[in-house]
């Protein structure tokens, strides 16, 4: 089974096309686990509306006592899972039908405990902009350092091979790197499914703001939480820099 974890917070936009869009996944045998993150819209009574009018046990609420953050909401969803494999998902973002259908495949083929796909930007209804991010066969903690590759949402993880303690996201910024890196630097590899199974929504927002954001944030994990030197520190900041620009060409 597939325990599919996803943060909730003031996310109502979003909700039920998100849950419709598992239910209609090619793969069947999931869960759904919504970590309502203290949300202050509606999105809590949504998921219970929902529920009410289309029952299914595999859906599961859970509520967080206080606002803690993404990190910590996976984190819940992930000690609640009861599935052998982990998939995140963003409220937002759009999974094509066959997502998990397609990377479960790739990753028993490929004997892989580690696998994410291509994903394509969208614009704010989700509808593909044709700017598309492919990905390398495999990945090594020292390529991941300079190569932001890994998208949340395209992430499948294998609990019989990588334990729940290296999945654990910790509370930083950019906390999503920070466990693949995390887990790569263990001595896992990740594979690539090259072909495009998510849509990743990008609202209009201030370019500037955001690289801006993304440099500090690239920064820190370098210094503070990889602990690199800092020539190291350089040599992937430039590699990654360059990478995240043509990404955005």
């Amino acid at each position: 089974m597939v325990s599919i974890i996803v943060p909730v917070y003031n996310a109502a936009a979003y909700l039920e096309k998100t849950i419709r869009m598992v239910e209609e996944q090619t793969f069947q045998d999931w869960e759904l686990l919504l970590v309502d993150d203290c949300s202050e819209d509606e999105s809590r009574q949504i998921i219970c509306k929902y529920k009410e009018k289309h029952p299914d046990e595999r859906i599961r609420l859970i509520c967080q006592e206080k606002n803690q953050g993404a990190a910590a909401a996976r984190n819940r969803g992930l000690k609640e899972a009861k599935g052998r494999y982990i998939a995140f998902l963003d409220a937002d973002d759009v999974w094509l039908r066959e997502k998990l259908e397609k990377e479960l495949s790739f990753m028993q083929n490929k004997g892989a405990a580690f696998v994410f796909s291509a994903y394509e930007f969208g614009d704010e209804e989700a509808r593909g902009t044709g700017r598309i991010v492919t990905v390398p066969e495999r990945i090594t903690y020292r390529q991941a350092l300079s190569r932001t590759v890994i998208f949340t949402s395209t992430v499948l993880l294998d609990r019989e091979k990588i334990p729940d303690r290296l999945i654990r996201m910790p509370d930083v910024c950019s906390e999503d790197s920070a466990t693949w890196w995390q887990i790569l630097r263990n001595g896992y590899e990740a594979q690539g499914l090259n072909e495009v199974l998510v849509i990743y929504r990008r609202p209009g927002r201030s370019l500037s703001s955001n690289k801006l954001t993304a440099i500090r944030r690239i920064w820190f994990l370098y210094r503070k939480v990889e602990e690199l030197p800092l020539i190291q520190s350089c040599v992937c900041f430039i590699g990654w820099a360059f990478r995240a620009t043509l990404r955005r060409i």
